[in-house]
């Protein structure tokens, strides 16, 4: 997501819960939804099976483990 796509978002997610947003707070906010935004691509990026269902729980492994499914 560019700089401005993600102004965009934000000030309109703030608009819509009528959320002010601090002049100090808003390189903060910018920088967190940034970061949360490109945590996102990394998750839609992984596919999906039709068949595919959510975990009952969510463990941790290390990058590289033999426990990664990989398709």
């Amino acid at each position: 997501m560019d700089d401005e796509t993600i102004r965009a978002a934000v000030d309109g997610a703030a608009g819509l819960l009528d959320l002010p947003i601090p002049e100090t707070c808003r390189p903060g906010v910018l920088q967190y939804f940034r970061l949360a935004a490109s945590m996102a691509e990394v998750v839609l990026a992984v596919p999906l099976a039709r068949d595919d269902e959510p975990g009952s729980s969510w463990r941790p492994v290390a990058p590289g483990s033999d426990a990664v499914r990989r398709r």
